[in-house]
C-alpha cells in the first residue's frame, strides 16, 4: 500500500484533512508521547540529524523552513544551531501550533525575534521560489497527501545549492529486531496512545504509516525523481530512524541570458 493511501481515520476525506484533525486531537499529549515512545531517544536523533544537515551546507543559511514543525522542538533547535538565521515553522495543525507558540513564549523567549510559526499546507507552501537555504521535516513526510508532490514543493522553495533534511521512522531489517519492533509499535504504542491521548486511531495509524512509507534507498530514489540533484541517507540506532539529505542543484545561467 502506498503511503498516500494510509489515513488516520480510514474515511473518504482527503488524507491532509484527516492528518490535521488527528494532530489537533493529540496535540496536548504529543510531547509526552513522543518522549515515552522513543525512551527519550528522539532528542539524540534530532541532534545527529541536524548536525548532518549543518555539515552538508556550504554556508550558514539566512532563512530556514521547518515543515510539519508540530510543537516546535526542531524549529527551536534550528534557531540555536544557526544563530544568524530566521526560522519559519509551518504546520497544518492549529492545535500543534498553539503548543509551539506557547513553548516559544514560555521557554524560548530569547528566540522570539527570529522564529515565526504559521499554519500552512506542505502541498502548497505560501512562500516564494528559492526562499530558504535549508528545509527540514521531522517525522512528517509519511503524513503528506502526495509524497513526491511534497518533495517537489520543498524543492521549489529551496535556494539553489540548499539542503533538505528529512527525519523519518523506518523498520529494522534484522529479523529479531523487526519482530520486536512490530510487537512494540502495533500493540504497546496503540494501547498507550489511546489511553493517554484519547484518540483511538492516531497511534494505530502510526505503525501503518511507517510501514507504507518509502525507506532507505527507496526514499532517496523518490527524492531524486522529484528533482533533487543528489540524495543520501543514514539509519540511526536502533535501526528505526532514517536521516535523509537531499540537495537542490545550482542552476546554471548561460552567457548572455
Amino acid at each position: 500500500m502506498r503511503t498516500e493511501e494510509v489515513k488516520p481515520y480510514d474515511e473518504g476525506r482527503e488524507k491532509g484533512e484527516q492528518v490535521g484533525e488527528m494532530f489537533d486531537s493529540i496535540a496536548p499529549a504529543y510531547d509526552f508521547m513522543n518522549s515515552a515512545m522513543t525512551f527519550g531517544m528522539h532528542r539524540l536523533w534530532r541532534r545527529k540529524a541536524l548536525r548532518m544537515l549543518n555539515e552538508s551546507l556550504r554556508a550558514g543559511p539566512k532563512e530556514v523552513l521547518d515543515i510539519a514543525c508540530g510543537t516546535g522542538d526542531v524549529t527551536f533547535h534550528l534557531a540555536r544551531l544557526f544563530p544568524e538565521a530566521r526560522v519559519t515553522g509551518a504546520d497544518l495543525s492549529a492545535g500543534m501550533l498553539r503548543v509551539a507558540r506557547r513553548k516559544l513564549a514560555e521557554r524560548h523567549a530569547g528566540l522570539a525575534d527570529r522564529i515565526r510559526f504559521m499554519e500552512a499546507d506542505c502541498m502548497a507552501l505560501p512562500m516564494a521560489d528559492n526562499s530558504f537555504g535549508a528545509v527540514t521535516v521531522a517525522y512528517g513526510v509519511r503524513n503528506f497527501q502526495d509524497l513526491e508532490g511534497g518533495y517537489r514543493e520543498m524543492l521549489r522553495v529551496l535556494r539553489p545549492g540548499g539542503t533538505l533534511c528529512v527525519i523519518e521512522l523506518c523498520e529494522p531489517k534484522n529479523a529479531p529486531m523487526r519482530f520486536g519492533y512490530k510487537l512494540y509499535t502495533r500493540t504497546l504504542i496503540p494501547l498507550a496512545g489511546r489511553f493517554l491521548s484519547g484518540d483511538r486511531s492516531a497511534y494505530t495509524y502510526l505503525p501503518r504509516s511507517i510501514s507504507a512509507c518509502p525507506q532507505r534507498g527507496d526514499m532517496t530514489s523518490l527524492m531524486l525523481r522529484a528533482g533533487f540533484c543528489e540524495a543520501r541517507y543514514k539509519v540511526l540506532f536502533p535501526s528505526t530512524v532514517g536521516v535523509y539529505l537531499a540537495r537542490k542543484g545550482i542552476e546554471r545561467i548561460e552567457p548572455g541570458v
